[in-house]
């Protein structure tokens, strides 16, 4: 859906009606197409528009993003309330910060599924075939892009706990508490929704009457920065600064011991850089190269990308399980415990108490009373 050459003078498509993707992008298969105006497009000299407008671009994934969303949220959800009860033990009882920052990222991915998947995709674009106010689908479009953000920069905070707590353990320790944790997190989830409040004026492409404007590119490169770039950035350095202190440790002789919560940093920093990178490529592309309507190959890059930004909601449980042999004792412990209402009365009717047991107590031999 992303059509024409870099070097050919392209214009902007008026998108009267559309049935694709909401503000994340996340496209429905099996809508009518839409009826196109071309205007002429202000960054290549003007040209006539001279027979029909070519007609959006056919979904060519069909329905297999219903069925790749559904399986998502349905594994997805159930394995994310997990993966915060587990880790709301363990922080009650470790009181560590990296579980306090561990379990905000997963209650936004628990968010991020709700919204954007559940409400965005499968409700709006699937069931209801994306008849819906445009006011209620901008106003959801903050709850998006908010949970998005805090997403990202809780994994900035646990980076730079991380960070401190390897190359400046003096200082974590004299400032780490469990009440500065919870407070550097309401401080990333209040940011995070003041920053999703400009999104309101999102341009959904497939569904908005107006041509891309100077406030769109402005927001889809905020978005860029905000949700990709910077936090990346800052990824990069200090997931740097740890490697290089871990090297030293083994350059002096020292064994340099990775523990569980820098390995699952680097997991998850990694896991988001790359399965996000797709999203911010076809984005970028979009904006500078064509619009997303005309060439079903960008129409499937976006599809993938947007599967593989949303498969991150859910693949930290699995990285928290290979990690951490404490994690999974823990998980284990909840399910164990979940069940444990339904098991009493039909063991107790099947036991038979051992005779031996219903002796009563007598002295021991020679003690007297």
């Amino acid at each position: 859906m992303l059509g024409g050459g870099c070097g050919d003078p392209q214009e902007k498509p008026l998108v009267t009606w559309g049935s694709g993707p909401r503000s994340m992008g996340l496209g429905a298969a099996g809508q009518p197409p839409v009826t196109l105006l071309p205007t002429p497009n202000t960054s290549g000299p003007a040209e006539e528009f001279d027979g029909p407008w070519p007609e959006r671009s056919p979904c060519v994934a069909g329905i297999i993003p219903v069925i790749y969303y559904s399986v998502l949220l349905s594994l997805g959800l159930p394995v994310n309330l997990l993966t915060t009860v587990a880790l709301a033990r363990l922080a009650a009882r470790t009181r560590k910060p990296s579980y306090y920052y561990l379990l905000a990222l997963t209650a936004s991915d628990i968010v991020t599924q709700v919204v954007i998947v559940l409400l965005g995709f499968l409700l709006q674009g699937a069931v209801l075939a994306r008849q819906v106010p445009q006011a209620v689908v901008r106003t959801a479009n903050i709850l998006e892009f908010a949970a998005n953000h805090a997403s990202v920069w809780i994994a900035v905070l646990l980076t730079v706990d991380r960070y401190k707590a390897l190359c400046h353990p003096l200082h974590h320790r004299a400032t780490s508490s469990p009440g500065r944790t919870r407070q550097a997190i309401a401080v990333v989830l209040s940011m995070a929704l003041l920053t999703g409040v400009p999104f309101y004026w999102w341009l959904d492409v497939w569904r908005d009457a107006d041509p891309p404007s100077v406030l769109d590119e402005v927001l889809k490169w905020a978005h860029c920065l905000i949700v990709y770039f910077i936090p990346c950035s800052i990824f990069l350095v200090t997931n740097s600064a740890i490697i290089f202190r871990l090297r030293k440790r083994g350059w002096r002789g020292l064994r340099p011991r990775v523990g569980k919560s820098t390995a699952i940093l680097l997991g998850v920093t990694s896991l988001f850089t790359l399965l996000w990178a797709p999203r911010i490529t076809v984005m970028l592309f979009h904006l500078y190269v064509a619009p997303v309507h005309r060439d079903w190959r960008v129409h499937l890059a976006l599809d993938v990308a947007n599967m593989a930004a949303m498969l991150n909601t859910v693949v930290n449980f699995g990285l928290y399980c290979f990690v951490s042999k404490t994690f999974r004792a823990t998980v284990q412990q909840v399910i164990h415990s979940a069940s444990l209402p339904c098991t009493p009365r039909s063991r107790l009717e099947g036991t038979v108490v051992d005779p031996v047991l219903l002796k009563p107590l007598g002295l021991p031999r020679g003690a007297e009373l």
